[in-house]
């Protein structure tokens, strides 16, 4: 653990970030569509209506909890017939409340107190945005490792001592902004040559791939992605099991690749499609015309059987065509191979570095990267690698 961490505070990472917009959860599920498309991660933080009267206090009590790209498909799937009224629905019907994931902190709470509770599940810190803000870290304020630093001044994670806090009328009212994981660790590829060797070594020697991830197969219906997909990261790899066990990844369902869709037609794809029919036509911005075979799910694709439909599907607000008698036979994997674009999974070899992860994330503004073994031609997953395992890649070792 670099001392970068100890000397920087959670305050000068939110210089320039804009204020707080809160989304009010008596909003519509078209409103927070549009709100998605602009947010950090695809999600957004949902509140409850501010009191008329309220006190000039953190919201943070009214925090309900974050909507992400994938929860809004999932609901318009299971949402029936007719699209226009499930997107007038209210957010609060939607949303899944869960008020750990975000925490108050305060500016001067030291960068490693804040990777810690990031760690432990906390999606977002929201930092009051002070114009005397004088940049120096709280020595005083947390557990590092089982063991204390030194002897704590206050009782709470974010506490500070009144030498710290910035006077009252340095600090504007209800003003407040949101740090997300991306923000750290945008701040932590900028300190590659503080976190020396850690940054050039490979995702596997340091720990970094996480070997428990959620799959479907690609024969299964996508709608069963709705029910299996994990909250963090919010992806669900779509597979297929070869002879030896080993998996080949297709694609992924994830709140990032449904980040920018057409949402309708993506719930539809996911009520009527298989996954792997799914992640083939699948366009995260839905511009390109996919093609794929129109066989019933888990069944063979003779070309008969009630499954079977004759005429075009519609998804991602384009028609889809179909494949000759000869493609319809080929496996799903090796349709992917003829339709390359944005469906494809974004992923890295176990041998990767943990610096090259970080800057393929925040470069597609991803929230994981699957990890595939580089000893082999095919795409075979081994695992992945998520915002919280290089936070506890970086924080791996204890301070000196």
């Amino acid at each position: 653990m670099a001392l970068v961490f100890l000397h920087h505070v959670v305050g000068d990472l939110t210089l320039g970030k804009p204020e707080l917009v809160e989304f009010s959860e008596a909003e519509t599920v078209e409103a927070a569509v549009s709100a998605i498309g602009n947010s950090a991660e695809g999600a957004i933080t949902v509140w409850r209506t501010k009191p008329a009267a309220a006190a000039a206090r953190p919201p943070a009590e009214r925090f309900v909890g974050m909507l992400n790209s994938s929860d809004v498909v999932a609901f318009l799937a299971l949402s029936g017939a007719d699209p226009e009224k499930a997107m007038r629905t209210p957010v609060a019907e939607v949303v899944t409340p869960n008020p750990g994931l975000l925490k108050e902190v305060d500016p001067g709470t030291r960068l490693i107190d804040a990777l810690e509770m990031m760690k432990q599940g906390v999606r977002c810190l929201l930092v009051r945005k002070s114009i005397m803000w004088k940049g120096f870290s709280k020595r005083f304020s947390i557990l590092y490792n089982g063991k204390w630093l030194k002897n704590i001044q206050s009782s709470s994670l974010g506490g500070v001592s009144n030498s710290d806090q910035p006077s009252s009328s340095a600090l504007p009212d209800n003003k407040f902004c949101c740090l997300s994981r991306e923000d750290v660790v945008r701040f932590i590829i900028g300190c590659l040559g503080a976190l020396a060797p850690l940054p050039l070594s490979s995702i596997a020697s340091l720990g970094a791939i996480s070997t428990t991830y959620s799959f479907i197969e690609a024969s299964s219906p996508a709608f069963e992605a709705i029910y299996k997909i994990p909250h963090d990261p919010c992806a669900i790899a779509v597979i297929e099991t070869n002879s030896d066990g080993t998996h080949k990844i297709i694609g992924d369902i994830s709140a990032y690749k449904l980040w920018k869709c057409d949402y309708l037609a993506a719930a539809w794809a996911m009520a009527n499609l298989s996954a792997g029919q799914f992640v083939i036509g699948a366009d995260d911005y839905g511009t390109t015309r996919a093609s794929v075979p129109d066989f019933p799910i888990n069944s063979p694709t003779d070309g008969s059987g009630p499954g079977v439909s004759s005429r075009p599907r519609k998804f991602s607000s384009r028609s889809i065509g179909f494949f000759n008698n000869q493609v319809n036979q080929m496996p799903v994997g090796r349709l992917r191979s003829m339709y390359r674009g944005r469906s494809a999974p974004l992923t890295c070899k176990h041998t990767s570095s943990l610096a090259a992860i970080m800057a393929q994330m925040l470069s597609h503004r991803a929230t994981h990267v699957w990890v595939t073994d580089a000893d082999m031609e095919d795409d075979i997953l081994v695992g992945i690698v998520s915002y919280t395992d290089i936070l506890n890649a970086v924080t791996k070792f204890p301070p000196p």
